[in-house]
């Protein structure tokens, strides 16, 4: 005790060199041990994709069937990428038109709508003006909902038309149609 107090300046000194030393040990210490932190995060992220990569390859025979079987699926509902978007517009159209004629339904316009890309689909839309009784309407949906590829509803406006005689009790309509039928793009 007597030489620290004798000799501060080297005490200070001494003191500081040994410190400077321990101060960078832990200094490299933290830093790794952060560094391991770092890795065992990413190890932990990693594990459950690693189990769900595994429960997929387990699996793997009945996701391919499925796969098989949706694309199978697929074919039957939309119109085929090998052909181009107006030969199957113009053939929803003329299809659409077939089956509201077998109907009953009499088509006063009709109109391709410009197609629109979406999910790797061409969205065709077509817009129908007809006239007919509401039998016959109910016919033509009844024939949309049969009709493949598929074709959904987008908007359907129903108007009653009086008839020509008052003592005729049919009910004449005027609907107006938007139908969506899909293409591949793949």
């Amino acid at each position: 005790m007597n030489w620290l107090r004798s000799h501060k300046r080297s005490a200070w000194i001494c003191a500081f060199t040994v410190l400077v030393p321990v101060l960078l040990y832990l200094n490299g210490l933290f830093a790794l041990w952060g560094v391991q932190r770092g890795y065992q995060s990413e190890i932990d992220d990693l594990i459950p994709r690693i189990a769900r990569q595994q429960g997929l390859i387990g699996y793997e025979n009945q996701l391919r069937d499925a796969s098989t079987l949706a694309d199978q699926e697929l074919v039957s509902l939309v119109y085929p990428a090998s052909g181009d978007r107006a030969t199957a517009s113009a053939a929803l159209q003329t299809n659409v038109r077939q089956i509201l004629s077998d109907a009953g339904l009499t088509v006063r316009n009709s109109q391709v709508l410009p197609a629109r890309e979406k999910d790797n689909f061409d969205h065709i839309a077509i817009r129908l003006t007809v006239n007919g009784d509401l039998a016959a309407l109910d016919g033509a949906l009844s024939g949309i909902a049969r009709f493949r590829p598929l074709l959904l509803v987008e908007s359907l406006e129903i108007k009653s038309v009086r008839p020509a005689r008052k003592d005729d009790k049919s009910q004449i309509i005027t609907a107006t149609l938007q139908l969506l039928s899909l293409r591949a793009l793949l």
